[in-house]
């Protein structure tokens, strides 16, 4: 784990809530009905939202900290290779944001040689704000833990896409594992960790992510006593996907998807 101060941490912690709440100053005003969609080369939807909020959040991390990097979902990477670089996913969930679903979240993420030590999940439209430093995890300010371990049938399981075929990588076998469950729901985008996080549910899995969809996330769930490994049962990070929930319940999950091991 990198290390840095706690002076350090409480400082870009602060740093943080005021980059989630900047920009969310440029996302409120496009949440509705008539938001305007384009759409990128891979046909992903894209809004004005994600990029005037990217935007804000560069301007303000040139001022602050410019010898620090950026990898930002919108505009792009700058000096990678720092000692602190800056994670940006404006708006995790465009889906659901032209949906008018409140499960998207702005993403941000601090990394420290190269591992997030730091990261906030901010759904602006209900107000959560989820901080994590891999130590302890705020909602609001106030600490958050989740919900203790319950057996898989009494369990709530949540992922962004129910038919996404990447569930099944790994030869995992993903059909096994939501009719064990209590409740099976595709509350997922980066809302879902919010649910998990603040003790709504139990599980929460994205079988494919890239680096700013799970560098902010990882903290928040170490934060909050979360076991968060990927689908090869490694680290979440390097493997870009997150299977999460407390312990053994995670092992349950991991039993169910892989009953031969």
């Amino acid at each position: 784990m990198s290390e840095i101060t706690r002076a350090q941490k409480d400082e870009f912690i602060e740093f943080i809530a005021y980059l989630c709440d900047e920009a969310a100053k440029e996302i409120l005003p496009h949440y509705g009905p008539e938001v305007e969609i384009e759409r990128k080369s891979d046909a992903t939807p894209v809004t004005l939202a994600d990029r005037n909020a990217e935007k804000r959040i560069r301007e303000i991390l040139a001022e602050r900290y410019p010898e620090h990097g950026i990898i930002g979902e919108e505009y792009g990477r700058e000096r990678e290779d720092a000692e602190f670089v800056w994670v940006l996913d404006p708006v995790d969930g465009t889906k659901s944001f032209i949906s008018g679903v409140p499960l998207f979240a702005t993403l941000i993420a601090l990394l420290h040689n190269g591992r997030p030590v730091i990261g906030a999940i901010n759904q602006p439209v209900m107000k959560q704000m989820v901080i994590g430093d891999c130590e302890t995890t705020t909602l609001n300010g106030k600490p958050v833990s989740g919900r203790p371990a319950c057996q898989l049938n009494e369990a709530t399981l949540c992922t962004t896409d129910p038919i996404r075929e990447t569930l099944w990588q790994n030869k995992a076998d993903w059909s096994a594992l939501p009719p064990k469950t209590a409740l099976y729901r595709s509350w997922g985008d980066a809302g879902g960790y919010i649910l998990l996080c603040s003790g709504f549910i139990d599980i929460m899995c994205d079988p494919l992510m890239e680096i700013w969809d799970c560098a902010a996330i990882i903290p928040c769930l170490e934060g909050a006593g979360f076991k968060a490994t990927g689908w090869k049962g490694g680290d979440a990070f390097d493997e870009r996907c997150i299977i999460a929930a407390k312990e053994p319940l995670h092992n349950e999950v991991m039993a169910t998807l892989y009953p031969e091991r």
